[in-house]
């Protein structure tokens, strides 16, 4: 009797606890984007690393198995930081790489919006600011304006990188 509950124990465990776990791939039915950025950044370099988020919330969307197209996201990115100088259009050489990217994203669809409030203490106009610039009243009522209209809030963290990759796998 013993033997036969033994063998039964191990039976069961061997149908719940599998051999070797091993991760697995799924496919999380995504809807296409309602989503916000706010871009609030110490330092205006870090709007390289602040636009990989814009990338990393796009590419997955337009590949297989979403597919969606530019048209079906709806992506804001309002910008009140010292990121402003990034957009400037006599800054335009000094950010170049930055200016391509987000005009490109501007080119998919994306709006990129510009504190009015924060452009100000900068000394720009409206008229000092990339073409695919919108400049609005303020920052903040923008980002309360986006989430009352259903956009989820995302804020790229940038940090500084101290420790490469390899070291730590």
């Amino acid at each position: 009797m013993k033997s036969v509950l033994a063998l039964s124990m191990l039976l069961w465990l061997g149908a719940i606890a599998p051999a070797q776990a091993a991760g697995k791939w799924v496919a999380t039915p995504y809807a296409p984007p309602k989503v916000m950025f706010e871009f609030y950044l110490d330092d205006p370099q870090k709007i390289g690393s602040a636009l990989y988020w814009v990338r990393s919330l796009m590419n997955p969307l337009l590949e297989a198995p979403y597919d969606y197209s530019p048209e079906d996201m709806n992506i804001v990115v309002v910008i009140h930081g010292t990121e402003i100088v990034t957009v400037a259009t006599k800054n335009e050489a000094k950010y170049q790489e930055a200016v391509e990217r987000m005009r490109y994203y501007a080119g998919l669809g994306v709006s990129f919006k510009v504190c009015g409030q924060a452009a100000e203490d900068f000394g720009y106009a409206v008229a000092d600011f990339q073409d695919f610039i919108e400049v609005v009243p303020n920052g903040i009522v923008e980002l309360a304006h986006w989430q009352q209209q259903g956009y989820a809030l995302i804020v790229p963290k940038i940090l500084e990188k101290t420790i490469d990759i390899e070291s730590i796998r």
